[in-house]
């Protein structure tokens, strides 16, 4: 793991803390904090297999539109699309004047967050599985072989190149 990657987990850890922490709070939490973090911690740790496999994301905070990249490049990887929408939705919408969370909205966001924290985080040797299933690809004559991966994604084209 680069130092890059573990940085990007280190501080989703501190964004799941910091929303658990707030939860947790006697005096005054501020449950809009929660639903921010959370959605942090989840983004962060989207981004850290892809960036461990060359892919580099975009700068979003929309998980389903993460979902879309790390899905093709880590196929053990699924989730729920709604509840990446409810944590992009909760963190976006309260940041601002207007809303706020309330307590149940703050756990659930918490909730769903610890579910896909522990399932990321079991899935961060994901990347050294899809760098092993991607290197033990069979080479044609024993030539190497590069795989175009090619995403359309808001009338942009993505495309990344993987030589194995």
């Amino acid at each position: 793991m680069t130092a890059t990657v573990k940085e990007w987990i280190d501080k989703a850890e501190k964004d799941f803390a910091t929303a658990g922490r707030e939860m947790r709070a006697e005096d005054e939490p501020n449950y809009d904090a929660v639903c921010f973090h959370a959605q942090q911690c989840i983004e962060k740790l989207m981004k850290a297999p892809l960036i461990h496999l060359g892919v580099i994301p975009t700068k979003t905070h929309d998980l389903a539109y993460l979902d879309q990249f790390l899905a093709p490049v880590c196929p053990q990887w699924s989730w729920p699309v709604e509840e990446l929408r409810f944590l992009t939705r909760a963190a976006v919408t309260f940041r601002y004047p207007g809303e706020s969370a309330e307590k149940e909205e703050a756990a659930q966001a918490l909730e769903i967050a610890g579910r896909l924290r522990q399932k990321l985080l079991s899935l961060e040797p994901l990347a050294k599985l899809c760098s092993r299933r991607l290197q033990s690809a069979p080479a044609q004559a024993g030539k190497p072989v590069l795989l175009n991966l090619s995403f359309w994604f808001f009338q942009q084209e993505f495309v990344v190149n993987l030589l194995i």
